[in-house]
């Protein structure tokens, strides 16, 4: 004890820092003796006004010296605390946390406000967002909002000018000091708005001074920037309400299908009531706590005088009715087309900057995309792909049935190839599983989410191994359907697969092999050769080169053809046979004037659909039939504009004069009269009979080998439409050429949505339209049998003879007895094992000339016909 009472002691410090204070003193002693000479100027000023109280301090102290020293030390510790407000607030209002917003700033306050896509038909397709917001003027706000508000948030609000000291001394004495938290909150709705506009900022332990501090700041910058009206606007507008919804705006639409203009008293008393805690008071999760929220701001509008008690009686027992409408990137119109929209749009807007020189952001600055996607078609298009892929699905499974070794998931190596590519496989190698162990859990039960058509919502919750999900989406089907105006390249319906939120690829834009759909391309470019409709193709195996051998997919040969009969029966080998005679390059060349970008092989094999092309392209190829040979250039994209309404891109009106011309006006006619053809009488003809279409439509199916992928292109007068259908992974396939074939799982979705579109009123004017009458050398260059049987070829050889009226006896004998033979020869014989002769040359000739009479009597009626129009 003595030891301690001498270590503290002045002395013993004093003597142990002396030799310190005699290095240090040289440097310190000046200012030392300037601070004491200071101290005594101070005190000598201030002591005659201090002496008195001093005195009278003295003498209080002598009476009563325990509440003096209390008196002393608590004057000391306010004084201290009032310095050290004074300081913090002097800190906070030269930035010393963070530099307080301008008042240019807060002039010029950049909400970030959602982009709008408008279809054609001025419907909102959806929104580009990180705060899915859209700003509301005061003008279009229900007073049953400003007045919840006000009675509720901040019942001064038009009377202070941004802080409450009301507020702020009812805080203190019920919230505070009797524990009573229905006294309310001080903050102003201008001190709220300050919150909204500027979010806090983590400062320790100083944070809740700090920021509340700040807040007053700039609500008094606020107050004295905008009027009250203008300050309830902002808050409105800026507010969040929960779900990543911002602004009353949205908040309306989205939980009551409402504008802010139109919503009823009882639904704006819910909005204002869930500003208080938007997840706890979300009348989606928990409507009877944000019924007793409503009823709250209810109560305070009856005390403010803004409800009567009648009328809130009435509305405090009426319960919530919400008509709820979530939205999001994933639900909604187009999803496929707003999210490739969306790729392009962000190359398109890096060209465009604000007048601050910075780009134009497409989730925040509120601009206006305009596009040709017709709101109605699109509906059409997505209820024709989920009802038909829906049942296409089912089918698709229960015809393994009939397959004893095949499987849904095309095979096992597929199986372990996918498990070894999932991200659940692959965090697991990461950790150090084996193989034996990552094997274990994929076929451990689990609780999952997954894609299915069995429900409203196409999702279920179920138990299921991971591998059994690995073969669930292994076995789904795809689709990607597009329909367009082939006379002026306009998109009305684009449908990139089965759900955009499970399944994220386009595909409009993948490329698969297209099948025969790829046909119509070779025929064009024969009649661009000079190949006659009417001349006959032998259908015959042929081994090409390489060993090519082409196969009819029924699998039947024999007897002659004409390129129509060809095209509508989709004959393989006739189709190879003509791009043989007609050059592969000429077609390579045709169809890349046609819009068709991807490679395609030079080979012969591309007669039949083996060049992997995307649906986007196809259609916009085959929109040169329609067209009456003029190429039109697709397109989506019509016009984007700022919030204010400045156009940054429109593009120019369709002029098909512009378009350019692929094929000859004639020819595009005759290729439309053999494809409707191929719907009235070939292999699309179930459009007719099963999906009872009735109106002029013209169109070609295609399947790819082993029934992988299944396609079909349509068009009518004015509507052209195209649709694949397949797996992911082209090892899922079909077993069944009936079932897997384009006419039975792609044509389904075109007849649904035609047979929609024409029924639909908005679009009665397409009934009415029809294709381009056929000019009288077209319709007699098509007047010929489609099939010669080989029993038949005799007559016909004989009919095309006496035709040209130039034979001789000799002549006649050989021509039967060739005929004979071909009638008599195997239907699976190869033509190369034939042999030439005189005959078939002379016959060939005879067919030369036939073809050479036709033009000639065909340009004099052309000659005729214009001679007639000049005297008319």
């Amino acid at each position: 004890m003595r030891d301690f009472k001498y270590l503290i002691q002045k002395g013993f410090w004093l003597e142990k820092l002396r030799p310190v204070k005699e290095k240090l003193w040289p440097y310190l002693g000046p200012v030392v003796v300037k601070a004491r000479i200071y101290k005594a100027k101070v005190k000598a000023k201030l002591y005659p006004y201090l002496k008195p109280a001093l005195l009278r301090y003295r003498a209080f102290e002598a009476k009563h010296p325990v509440t003096a020293r209390v008196t002393l030390f608590t004057g000391i510790a306010g004084f201290i605390g009032i310095s050290f407000i004074f300081f913090l607030v002097s800190l906070i209002y030269m930035g010393a946390f963070g530099a307080l917003p301008s008042t240019e700033a807060i002039r010029n306050i950049d909400q970030n406000i959602a982009s709008e896509i408008y279809a054609a038909d001025d419907v909102l397709l959806g929104k580009y967002f990180i705060e899915n917001r859209l700003p509301s003027d005061i003008e279009d706000i229900s007073p049953y909002i400003i007045d919840g508000l006000v009675a509720t948030e901040d019942a001064r609000f038009f009377e202070h000018g941004g802080v409450d000291m009301r507020a702020w001394v009812r805080v203190l004495l019920v919230t505070v000091l009797m524990q009573d938290e229905s006294g309310g909150g001080g903050s102003t709705l201008s001190q709220q708005l300050a919150k909204n506009l500027f979010p806090r900022k983590n400062h320790g332990l100083l944070t809740i001074p700090v920021v509340k501090v700040k807040e007053i700041f700039i609500a008094r910058r606020l107050e004295n920037i905008y009027d009250k009206n203008q300050l309830l606007a902002l808050y409105l507008n800026k507010v969040p309400f929960g779900e990543s919804v911002f602004g009353i705006r949205m908040a309306a639409k989205r939980f009551f299908n409402t504008t802010p203009k139109d919503i009823k008293l009882e639904e704006a008393a819910v909005l204002v009531g869930m500003l208080k805690a938007t997840s706890y008071y979300n009348p989606k999760r928990f409507p009877e706590r944000a019924k007793r929220r409503r009823n709250t701001v209810l109560g305070q509008m009856v005390k403010y005088q803004k409800l009567d008690t009648l009328a809130f009686d009435s509305l405090s027992q009426m319960p919530i009715e919400l008509e709820y409408e979530h939205e999001s990137h994933n639900e909604g119109l187009a999803t496929y087309f707003r999210e490739h929209l969306r790729l392009e749009l962000e190359k398109e807007l890096a060209n465009h900057t604000k007048p601050d020189g910075n780009p134009y952001n497409l989730y925040t600055d509120g601009l206006k995309i305009y596009t040709t996607i017709d709101s109605r078609m699109q509906r059409h298009a997505e209820q024709a792909v989920n009802t038909q892929m829906a049942y296409l699905q089912e089918r698709f499974l229960k015809h393994f049935k009939n397959y004893r070794r095949a499987i849904p998931w095309g095979s096992k190596q597929l199986l372990e190839q996918s498990k070894k590519a999932s991200r659940r496989y692959k965090q697991l190698k990461k950790k150090g599983l084996n193989k034996t162990e990552i094997d274990s859990i994929f076929s451990d039960t689990v609780k999952m989410r997954v894609f299915t058509w069995d429900t409203n919502g196409f999702e279920r919750d179920t138990l299921m191994t991971p591998l059994d999900s690995i073969k669930h989406y292994l076995s789904l089907l795809q689709t990607g359907f597009l329909a367009a105006e082939p006379q002026t390249g306009k998109v009305f319906a684009w449908v990139g697969g089965i759900n955009f939120k499970h399944f994220k690829y386009d595909h409009i834009r993948s490329r698969r092999q297209v099948g025969s759909t790829f046909k119509p391309f070779v025929y064009a470019h024969a009649l661009q050769s000079g190949v006659s409709p009417c001349e006959r193709f032998a259908n015959d195996l042929v081994e090409y080169a390489d060993g090519y051998e082409p196969k009819n997919a029924d699998g039947e040969y024999g007897g002659n053809y004409s390129m129509a009969g060809a095209l509508y029966n989709s004959v393989n080998v006739i189709a190879v046979q003509l791009l043989q005679r007609i050059g592969v390059d000429g077609v390579r060349d045709l169809v890349k004037q046609m819009g068709i970008t991807s490679k395609i092989p030079r080979e012969l094999g591309i007669a039949l659909g083996s060049a992997d092309i995307s649906l986007f392209e196809m259609v916009q190829a085959f929109s040169t039939f329609p067209n009456r040979g003029l190429t039109p250039e697709l397109f989506y994209l019509t016009r984007i504009e700022t919030a204010d309404g400045e156009v940054l891109f429109e593009r120019p009106e369709t002029d098909r004069n512009k378009f350019p011309r692929v094929l000859e006006e004639e020819n595009a006619d005759i290729m439309a009269q053999m494809m409707r053809a191929v719907v009235d009488s070939g292999t699309a003809k179930r459009l007719r009979y099963l999906y009872k279409f009735q109106y002029p439509v013209a169109g070609k199916t295609g399947t790819s080998n082993n029934n992988t992928d299944g396609w079909f292109i349509g068009y009518t007068p004015t509507l052209i439409t195209g649709a694949w259908v397949g797996a992911e992974q082209p090892a899922v396939h079909w077993y069944s050429t009936n079932q897997g074939q384009g006419a039975a799982t792609a044509l389904p979705i075109c007849a649904q949505f035609l047979n929609s579109v024409y029924r639909d009123k908005s679009f009665r004017n397409y009934r009415k339209k029809v294709f381009a009458p056929l000019d009288t050398a077209a319709i007699d260059a098509l007047q010929c049998p489609d099939f010669i049987h080989p029993d038949s070829l005799l007559a016909d050889s004989i009919r095309m003879a006496l035709m040209e009226q130039e034979f001789s006896q000799d002549h006649l004998i050989q021509i039967i007895k060739e005929a004979f033979r071909v009638g008599e020869s195997d239907r699976n014989r190869k033509s190369s094992d034939r042999k030439k002769n005189d005959a078939s040359d002379r016959v060939r000739k005879q067919n030369e000339k036939l073809k050479k009479k036709r033009e000639r009597q065909r340009k004099i009626r052309v000659l005729k016909d214009k001679i007639k129009g000049k005297r008319n």
